[in-house]
């Protein structure tokens, strides 16, 4: 059983069969992306923020440099709080792929009982 971030999730079926080092390669890779696809949506709303104010959601002028400073500092701050867990959207596209991709497998025939079928 594997943990991400406080939620616990069974391994997929793939992940036992042979092979099951590149399932957990893949698996790595889908909450690494998710991750990083959290991080985006904090950084936007971060930046909406800053925007709808005339001062910056921290009161700094308007100069290039210190704009430039807060749109760092923002991408900083949203990909430390998408790598501690940030809002939950990483673990629920985590989720949701893998219980989609259990779906497929569970609807899609073995290779086995396709061949029965065919003999005659």
């Amino acid at each position: 059983m594997t943990t991400i971030r406080g939620t616990s999730e069974t391994p997929t079926p793939s992940s036992h069969a042979a092979g099951g080092d590149k399932a957990g390669r893949g698996d790595s890779k889908i909450l690494d992306a998710a991750k990083q696809f959290e991080s985006l949506l904090i950084a936007q709303l971060l930046k909406t923020m800053r925007e709808a104010s005339a001062d910056g959601w921290l009161g700094t002028g308007g100069d290039q440099a210190g704009a430039r400073a807060m749109e760092l500092a923002e991408e900083q701050l949203a990909q430390n709080l998408a790598r501690q867990g940030g809002l939950g959207l990483a673990n629920l596209v985590v989720s949701g792929l893998q219980a989609q991709a259990a779906a497929g497998q569970a609807a899609r025939p073995s290779p086995s009982a396709a061949s029965q079928k065919l003999q005659p």
